[in-house]
């Protein structure tokens, strides 16, 4: 018996190299802020070959006369480790909302990164639909100037909450 084909195979199992093309845009003007990060699948493993896309919708300003203001999308590493610059966003909001693409996923998802240093923070709406022992997944930890860590996992224990939107 022949199985119809699924979703998943649709993109192919070298993603990562058809996606290269599309990180010139991560290039765009500078950033107030550096978020490095890894991604890692159920097991704790890093995810070599997915894609994070991000945007902060606070960024146009800040980047005027780039070709996509705010748009970032970076490939993970063969350690699963990911770094976006980004401008400072406004207190209360999401540094971005991001998007991952990986194998193994068949729809892609959606979260949104907060810095925990935001006097805000208790104050976003976002982060309050959020129960509150979920949220520590959504917030990037300061570990120098201007500069994050974050850690996205895709799932397990310390599952990144993910966002349906509509």
């Amino acid at each position: 018996m022949t199985l119809p084909i699924s979703p998943s195979q649709t993109i192919g199992p070298f993603s990562h190299e058809a996606w290269r093309w599309a990180c010139a845009a991560s290039e765009s003007a500078g950033g107030a802020i550096i978020i490095n990060g890894i991604l890692r699948d159920g097991d704790g493993a890093p995810v070599d070959d997915a894609m994070i896309e991000a945007w902060s919708p606070g960024a146009a300003a800040a980047e005027e006369g780039a070709t996509l203001p705010g748009f970032r999308r970076e490939p993970t590493d063969e350690k699963g480790e990911f770094s976006m610059r980004l401008a400072r966003p406004a207190s209360g909001e999401p540094a971005a909302l991001v998007t991952i693409f990986a194998r193994g996923l068949l729809l892609h998802q959606f979260t949104a990164v907060f810095l925990n240093d935001d006097d805000g923070l208790a104050a976003s709406g976002m982060l309050r639909q959020v129960p509150a022992e979920r949220r520590a997944t959504l917030v990037a930890r300061r570990t120098g100037a201007a500069i994050y860590a974050w850690e996205i996992n895709l799932q397990g224990a310390h599952e990144t909450v993910f966002f349906d939107y509509e």
